[in-house]
């Protein structure tokens, strides 16, 4: 009889201990998945038994078992064993640590059985624009959406102030200036181009992410090309009107050698007839008429030439006017250039002071950012500072990214430049 009620003494017994290793193992079993390492300011719930063989009986611990917190040092501080290192270990490998120790201290035969199962993680630390800032418990599958809902969701501003409406203002102007400010960098680009004598367009580097960037580079070609025809169509008009009128020129010289000619002829045939009338060879009236043909002839040459220089000025005119032609058009091309510039200089002051102004209002309320739903404008950055045992280390992540005990998640609020 003694001998079945040791044996269904000692059977409980091993339930017992078999149910208690059960529930520590489901205690840890989220961090033995993971394999957890455990930190400074962890707190363990540590629980020590020893099987007593000859009494069949279990010899709790009690001066061992208890909770503590990983110190700053990362050793756990327990009676009989002094400091244990702890940071940078699973449970598991504390508890067997602990077993370890204490057969090793009291010379005992039996290894203890230690379990070591974590009480409360170390915190998050949420810093930057959250409503709540400070420190908040960590909790398995922590996500960073789920730690910035406890620190009462992004920075809100107090009751009666309109920094959302602030936002609002300055982003449409923040648009206005945006969509002005593409326009005059593709008319100045098309102006370079028309400086240089190029024919074709390339989208500058500050409009490559622009989305209609091609339709403002194929207007400003359009232009560019439009421009060029007209202005090469005047020059070739003034050249023709050139090469007309030095035709003109040659053919009016030649026309005058020829009178030279004649008049050289005449010439002789009146001094003839004035020698023969001298002479009484001849009338009057043939003499007359000599110096008549003489004279029409020289009238004539007269008229030539007269032509010739009007056909020779007609062309410095002509040559005036190309030149006066190129002068304005390079003078105007950098003009208009001189003045994009300016304009440029002016979006750009404009576009900074709407910037801050949109900065200003997310710094004080970053809930402004649900008024940009599309996102174009600003944005929500969350950094994580792990520290991965070589030191802390910055990660960014999305709002959907798991954490781990002892992150510190820096929330704040960005402008997306354009």
């Amino acid at each position: 009889m003694q001998i079945r009620t040791a044996s269904a003494r000692s059977l409980r017994v091993l339930c017992f201990l078999a149910g208690a290793v059960l529930v520590a193992l489901a205690g840890n079993a989220a961090a033995e998945e993971t394999g957890y390492r455990l930190g400074v300011m962890d707190k363990l719930r540590i629980r020590v038994a020893e099987w007593q063989p000859a009494e069949g009986t279990v010899r709790n611990w009690d001066a061992v078992s208890g909770d503590y917190t990983v110190g700053p040092t990362g050793s756990l501080s327990l009676p009989f064993i002094g400091d244990l290192p702890a940071a940078g270990r699973t449970t598991t490998d504390v508890a067997k640590t602990i077993g370890e120790e204490l057969r090793s201290k009291f010379a005992l035969r039996n290894l203890p059985s230690a379990s070591v199962e974590i009480a409360e993680f170390r915190p998050v630390f949420l810093a930057g624009d959250v409503h709540t800032p400070g420190e908040y418990p960590y909790a398995p599958n922590l996500t960073v959406l789920k730690a910035v809902s406890l620190a009462g969701g992004l920075r809100r501003s107090d009751a009666g102030q309109r920094f959302a409406r602030d936002f609002i203002n300055a982003r449409g102007d923040a648009s206005v200036y945006d969509s002005e400010r593409w326009r005059l960098l593709a008319r100045r680009t098309r102006l370079l181009a028309e400086v240089s004598g190029a024919t074709e367009l390339k989208a500058p580097p500050e409009l490559q992410s622009v989305p209609n960037a091609d339709q403002l580079i194929a207007s400003e070609a359009s232009l560019m090309k439009s421009r060029r025809d007209r202005y090469e169509l005047q020059l070739k008009a003034l050249t023709d009107l050139r090469s007309l009128l030095e035709s003109e020129v040659q053919s009016l010289a030649q026309k005058s050698e020829t009178q030279k000619r004649q008049l050289q002829l005449v010439s002789e045939d009146r001094e003839k007839m004035a020698r023969l009338t001298e002479q009484g060879l001849a009338t009057s009236s043939r003499r007359l008429t000599a110096e008549e043909r003489a004279a029409d002839l020289e009238s004539n040459m007269l008229d030539t030439d007269t032509a010739a220089l009007r056909a020779k000025q007609d062309i410095n005119k002509a040559n005036q006017d190309e030149i006066n032609l190129r002068n304005d058009w390079e003078a105007q091309r950098a003009k208009e250039l001189q003045d994009t510039e300016a304009d440029l200089e002016k979006l750009g002051l404009q576009l900074g002071t709407s910037r801050e102004l949109m900065s200003e209002a997310l710094a004080q309320s970053a809930e402004a950012l649900k008024f940009d739903p599309t996102g174009k404008s600003a944005t929500i950055k969350y950094v994580v500072v792990r520290d991965e045992g070589q030191g802390p280390k910055e990660i960014t992540v999305d709002e959907n990214a798991r954490l781990l005990p002892g992150d510190v998640i820096k929330v704040s609020s960005e402008l997306l430049m354009q």
